[in-house]
């Protein structure tokens, strides 16, 4: 095997490392509100699950130079967030949502999406979504970079509401072939789920 010194790898060389290795990376298709009312919307890949009691998401948001996304600065400032996971129907529109727009223009109208009102936090979440999440912040974390010029803003997020579409939830569980989700791989390349398989856990 090639062994690798992380240490002394560049930040683009080690990037690649990561989002060639770690694949699939499911998707969080973020929508929040800036302080002028401009709706936000952004897929990241850097994207898990935390907690279930609470339950709880993660997402890390990477800067660009030491300056904070338009996501994670609307998150921080209004300590909410819409989290929806992206499908195979909506993964086109949901690319045209990554162009790098200013902070007054909504990436949801230029890929032409539909909001909706949220019931329990002020930010709207996207209609066509199969599956959304309303969240309040719980906590953001800079890591990585300088304690000047931080690398990413890791944002864990407390999901307070979940709104799921009637075909896809049976008896509290998500039927994962009729969801139809989509993941991230390296470059410009996403992956469909493919074929299940099923192993036993020890007892």
């Amino acid at each position: 095997m090639i062994s690798i010194d992380a240490t002394q790898l560049s930040d683009k060389d080690a990037y690649k490392l990561l989002i060639g290795s770690v694949v699939p990376r499911p998707i969080a298709f973020i929508t929040t509100l800036s302080q002028e009312g401009v709706l936000n919307a952004a897929p990241f890949s850097y994207f898990s699950i935390v907690s279930s009691n609470p339950p709880m998401l993660s997402v890390s948001v990477q800067r660009k130079v030491g300056v904070m996304k338009d996501t994670a600065r609307n998150a921080i400032e209004s300590g909410e967030l819409v989290i929806h996971i992206v499908d195979e129907a909506v993964v086109k529109a949901v690319n045209e949502t990554a162009a790098n727009l200013p902070p007054n223009e909504s990436e949801v109208e230029r890929a032409g999406l539909t909001p909706i009102e949220s019931e329990s936090i002020r930010v709207p979440g996207i209609v066509e979504s199969k599956i959304r999440m309303e969240c309040v912040l719980e906590k953001s974390i800079p890591l990585g970079g300088t304690d000047e010029t931080p690398a990413c803003d890791l944002l864990i997020a407390r999901v307070v509401r979940a709104h799921v579409a009637d075909d896809i939830y049976e008896d509290g569980r998500i039927d994962a072939e009729k969801l139809q989700p989509v993941s991230r791989m390296a470059g410009s390349y996403y992956s469909s789920l493919g074929k299940l398989f099923s192993i036993e856990r020890p007892q």
